[in-house]
């Protein structure tokens, strides 16, 4: 399976975009040389997330999430936990979600 995200162009240099995914909401951001794309939801009680100076924060209850790794850096989401990660992949100008592949 494999559906299309955004177009690369289309992904900010410094922060997110913010892209529908099968009726929900991915982050979508640059890592550096990889481009990361993961669900737009705190993992303490489902909140959504803002990006933030380098770090993605609950807007409900102010978790924070490492943008490079994806951990938890501080608040009440549970210790060890981290953001949910697609399996993406870069084509051409697009970046796809893809599934056993």
């Amino acid at each position: 399976m494999r559906h299309k995200i955004c177009k690369i162009a289309d992904i900010p240099q410094i922060g997110s975009l913010i892209a529908p995914f099968f009726g929900r909401e991915v982050h979508v951001w640059r890592s550096g040389e990889r481009i990361r794309a993961a669900a737009n939801i705190c993992l303490h009680f489902g909140g959504p997330l803002d990006c933030k100076d380098g770090a993605f924060v609950c807007q409900w209850h102010g978790a924070k999430f490492g943008m490079e790794s994806g951990e938890r850096l501080e608040g009440p989401a549970p210790k060890g936990s981290r953001l949910m990660f697609l399996s993406t992949r870069v084509e051409n100008d697009a970046l796809n979600y893809v599934w056993g592949e």
